[in-house]
């Protein structure tokens, strides 16, 4: 091997170790030592390292994530030993009879130890691992059979891809790992946000928003996600060489694989009462969302000897919290505007305390959910409140009625500006169609003046309030016709606050193509989205005019997108506010990337690359000046074909298409 080979081999071998261990100080022993700047600097080295040297690719490589091609459904899992559910105990009586249920049928009269651990409010799954390396992930399913979502789970930085040798016990030749996939409360929120950003409905709790993370065809979208997991149990312990649960857990820390920090063993039943008390009184301070301690069986022997009945091992068992749910009557049910135009039904309720707060209000999500749920105005309600979350409605108790309660219906005007309320096909939520709703509008001026789109700072919720109540402002293009006077005689307003307004607002007149675009409040479209707009076709009236069709040309580009964004461009009232822009001075410059040796080419990727992700072999051709197309057409000039190419690379042989190998691509884009 020459010299150089030998070098960056070392490099990349050091480089994966250092990354792994990181992730292991972070996940497993919650003791980081750098910070993620240092951290995603080393990362970013070993990509491009890999990248020069494909021949040093490794599945297990710290690299290898993410970028799988979106797949079109989920294979089956069969687990090797049934992945069984729990018994409830909701009181200390209860949790105590456990206990002489296990003495009964063991004839025990000795002490029993336990381990106490947070029960988790998440996604069940069972990972893998062969000779050390993570070779596939399944959801619980039905306990018999999941889905595999290995690809998936790959993303998640927790999971190790490569097991750690554990001290002296070395590593098993077959390894299946299970435990939860959780959001925590931060991570739901940020979550939310972006499903709030994109006009999407909110998840209804972290479960939820856990299962919809990890159910996504394309594995870039559950890498987007903050999801973690924790490991609690094994399918076998065959092998293993430990005689308890607590050793278990201490053995996965070894492993590299992240177990709960808040596990406790416990000598005794009155030791796990003291941890549930405990663990209860300070469930709100508690990263992540739990709604009960599980309590099991320390000893694998006893384990061994109670064994399980159909569904449930009889040595452990889920001591569920007191729920924080309350009774109470829907007063109204009123319809809220988004920024979106996104209309949500939302339940006022006769006030009640629910987990130490007073909830007066609580989102229906949507008309299907209302439906569904069968909850009507003066219906008598049960609400729970998880965690931070908004609270929402549960269930309704129609045995309760009195022939007095209505049914809440979908208004056909908008309850704010009067505009036509239409529900999209195949959607579950009806929106606004006026583009010039006071309520779309102040949260599309605000997203318009933000600082990945006109960067207009200044324009905070109560002055935007101001502009829309006052009529200074009726659409986007009002910010560039307002005057100093109008501006001064706003409350806390002055003279000198409004010129400098004013004079931001004339600067954001100068703007990239992708900025407006960005601000304009397409549906499906952000940052990542309006780059490739502004990229494909580099000037406005081009996006104007733009077909369906010329849309699924763009990387990333979906016929989801693709129709959200030819519909917003076909509504009039939205073509005549560009227009109005443009009028006031709005100058959207773009320079599409041009030169390059690739300039004037564009290519189609089909199948899975060895040497890097899809998306860093994308990134490489628009480095080189290249287009990326999604879909087969005569407008294609190469196509890469990697491992397992799917019906895109006959199509494209039928048109006569140049094939590229993985090797002829790279040695073509070389180090770009």
């Amino acid at each position: 091997m020459p010299r150089q080979a030998k070098s960056a081999a070392a490099e990349v071998r050091s480089l994966r170790e250092e990354i792994e261990r990181h992730n292991y100080l972070y996940y497993v022993l919650d003791r980081p030592e750098i910070p993620d700047s240092e951290y995603d600097a080393k990362m970013r080295r070993l990509q491009k390292l890999e990248a020069a040297h494909p021949q040093l690719a490794d599945p297990a490589s710290p690299t290898q994530r993410v970028g799988a091609a979106p797949r079109e459904g989920f294979g089956k899992v069969l687990h090797s030993v049934p992945m069984l559910s729990l018994d409830n105990a909701m009181s200390r009586e209860e949790t105590a009879e456990f206990e002489a249920r296990i003495r009964r049928f063991l004839n025990h009269t000795g002490p029993i130890a336990y381990v106490a651990e947070h029960k988790l409010d998440g996604v069940a799954v069972e990972l893998v691992y062969e000779k050390g390396l993570f070779v596939q992930g399944s959801t619980r399913g039905d306990g018999t059979t999941g889905e595999d979502v290995t690809a998936n789970l790959r993303t998640i930085r927790s999971v190790p891809l490569r097991l750690r040798a554990a001290r002296s016990r070395g590593l098993p030749e077959r390894l299946e790992i299970r435990g939860e996939v959780i959001l925590s409360k931060r991570g739901f929120a940020q979550v939310n946000a972006q499903q709030v950003e994109r006009g999407e409905p909110e998840f209804m709790n972290p479960r939820n928003a856990t299962g919809g993370s990890l159910r996504q065809l394309d594995s870039r979208v559950t890498a987007s996600r903050p999801i973690e997991m924790f490991c609690h149990s094994s399918a076998s312990l065959e092998g293993l060489h430990v005689s308890t649960h607590w050793e278990f857990l201490d053995l996965c820390r070894g492993l590299g694989l992240r177990t709960d920090r808040a596990n406790r063993r416990c000598a005794s039943l009155d030791e796990v009462f003291a941890y549930y008390e405990a663990t209860e009184a300070k469930r709100e301070e508690l990263p992540h969302e739990i709604d009960g301690v599980v309590v099991k069986v320390d000893s694998l022997e006893l384990q061994r000897r109670l064994g399980e009945r159909d569904r449930s091992p009889r040595w452990a068992i889920a001591w569920k919290f007191k729920p924080r749910q309350a009774a109470t009557r829907v007063l109204d049910i009123w319809p809220s505007v988004g920024r979106t135009g996104v209309i949500t039904p939302i339940a006022a309720l006769e006030p009640r305390n629910i987990g130490g707060v007073t909830v007066s209000n609580a989102s229906l999500h949507n008309m299907d959910e209302v439906e569904r749920k069968d909850i009507r105005i003066g219906d008598e309600v049960l609400v729970e409140r998880a965690g931070d979350v908004i609270p929402y409605v549960l269930r309704s108790f129609p045995e309760k009625r009195t022939g007095k309660e209505r049914k809440f219906h979908m208004p056909s005007a908008c309850p704010r500006c009067g505009g036509r309320v239409r529900r999209e096909p195949g959607e579950v939520y009806y929106r606004c169609l006026n583009v010039a709703c006071p309520t779309k509008l102040e949260g599309g001026i605000k997203h318009f003046a933000g600082k990945h789109a006109m960067d207009i700072d200044g324009l905070g919720d109560k002055l935007v309030h101001q502009l829309v109540e006052t009529g200074l402002v009726k659409d986007l293009a009002g910010l560039y016709h307002l005057e100093l006077d109008a501006l001064v005689d706003l409350e806390r307003m002055g003279e000198k606050s409004a010129r400098n307004l004013l004079a931001r607002i004339e600067r954001s007149k100068q703007t990239t193509l992708d900025r407006l675009l960005n601000g304009l409040s397409i549906r499906h479209v952000g940052e990542a989205t309006a780059k490739a707009l502004a990229d494909h076709f580099g000037d406005i009236e081009k996006v104007l005019a733009a077909e369906p069709d010329d849309l699924l040309e763009i990387r990333d580009v979906g016929p989801e997108v693709a129709r959200a964004i030819a519909e917003f461009f076909a509504e009039p009232r939205n073509r005549q506010q560009v227009r109005r822009l443009l009028d006031a001075g709005v100058r959207p410059a773009w320079q599409p990337r041009r030169g390059g040796k690739l300039a004037g080419k564009r290519f189609l990727f089909t199948g899975g690359l060895a040497a890097m992700s899809r998306h860093e072999a994308q990134a490489r051709v628009e480095r080189l000046g290249g287009a990326v197309a999604t879909s087969v057409s005569k407008n294609v000039d190469f196509v890469v074909a990697g491992e397992e190419a799917g019906s895109k690379l006959k199509k494209a042989r039928d048109l006569g298409i140049e094939m590229l190998s993985e090797q002829r691509f790279l040695d073509l884009v070389g180090d770009a």
